[in-house]
């Protein structure tokens, strides 16, 4: 079974870039794009692991255009209703139906009973959307591990991210990453399984 390691962590400013030697004759030579099998949902991502943050500007269909384009991430803001999803769906089809691997995004929830059955209605209307993000304040609490549970339920085949940077104590990380959710993208939107 897989363990969360409880050892000291580096946050963005203890990290310090180090060139190294190089085979590469060229900086044009670099490929930052990696593929991830998720344990849950079994699906493979494949592009650069960056994700713009589900955040009322930044997490917008117009950066999801833009970013898909350099195979990056649009974890989508939590606002839209329905009818702006479907909006988006008609108009860029190529960004939500049968979707290539480098347009990635998802649909973003918050914890609330509102949000549920939004996020299930966006989901049934664009049933190719593979990603769900999970919004919440108090990621640790046991409210929000019982709500992933619910969504997983729900949403077997989709990959979930569980988007709070409060989610840190072990006690509250290793349910979400072990049994129910994927990847926790946080400050530094990195995959865990």
């Amino acid at each position: 079974m897989p363990r969360v390691d409880a050892d000291l962590k580096l946050d963005f400013k203890d990290v310090l870039f180090r060139p190294k030697r190089s085979s590469l004759k060229s900086r044009s030579e670099v490929d930052l794009a990696r593929t991830f099998t998720f344990r849950n949902s079994k699906q493979t991502y494949h592009g650069i692991p960056i994700i713009a943050a589900n955040m009322d500007t930044t997490g917008t269909f117009e950066m999801a255009r833009v970013l898909s384009k350099h195979t990056l991430f649009t974890a989508m803001q939590k606002h839209y209703s329905l009818d702006e999803w479907k909006t988006f769906a008609v108009n860029h089809p190529e960004y939500t139906l049968s979707c290539p691997p480098w347009c990635e995004h998802s649909a973003s929830s918050g914890s609330g009973k509102a949000d549920l059955e939004r996020l299930c209605e966006i989901l049934e209307a664009i049933p190719d959307i593979k990603y769900i993000c999970l919004d919440v304040a108090n990621g640790y609490s046991e409210y929000f591990v019982e709500f992933v549970k619910t969504v997983r339920g729900k949403f077997p085949k989709h990959t979930i991210m569980a988007d709070d940077l409060e989610i840190v104590c072990h006690s509250s990380l290793e349910p979400l990453i072990v049994t129910i959710a994927l990847f926790i993208p946080g400050s530094n939107m990195r995959p865990l399984s």
